[in-house]
């Protein structure tokens, strides 16, 4: 089993990093939003200190801790492009969530709020462009409720 997390790893920076991650077992992919508002903040504040730790081992813990199920969500299989790097998918999300936080009250509402949108789901289909798309069309996107034509 291995734990991606979509980020740097740095989440002292901008408060947005290490929120979102995937659990991959052999072909399997699990994308988790971190558990909500408490979570996210307590792994936001332990990311300096997990970040050492193997993928398999964070993986693990969290597994237990949070009573994560084996899920079927694969949006790799499909894909008939190259599947962007993790890294490459934590920047556009990163990058819309500093553009949209000034719209809720903290970082962590941000977070959940765009993980939980339509956008989400758009950004995460290889087979688009939304993923490839300029960073304000993205953005004017996620505050409109629906891709803009």
């Amino acid at each position: 089993m291995k734990l991606t997390i979509l980020g740097t790893g740095n989440a002292t920076v901008t408060e947005c990093y290490n929120t979102c991650f995937v659990i991959s077992d052999n072909d399997r992919h699990f994308m988790v939003d971190g558990g909500g508002g408490n979570t996210i903040l307590h792994q936001l504040k332990a990311a300096g200190v997990n970040h050492c730790l193997s993928f398999e081992q964070v993986c693990d813990e969290w597994i237990e801790e949070y009573g994560i199920e084996e899920g079927t969500f694969d949006n790799i299989s499909t894909c008939k492009y190259n599947v962007p790097t993790v890294l490459s998918i934590g920047r556009v999300y990163q990058t819309l969530i500093l553009n949209v936080m000034d719209l809720y009250e903290n970082v962590i509402e941000a977070i959940k709020k765009v993980y939980s949108s339509f956008i989400s789901e758009e950004i995460s289909n290889f087979n688009s462009n939304v993923y490839y798309s300029n960073p304000d069309y993205i953005k004017c996107s996620y505050e409109a409720g629906m891709l803009l034509d």
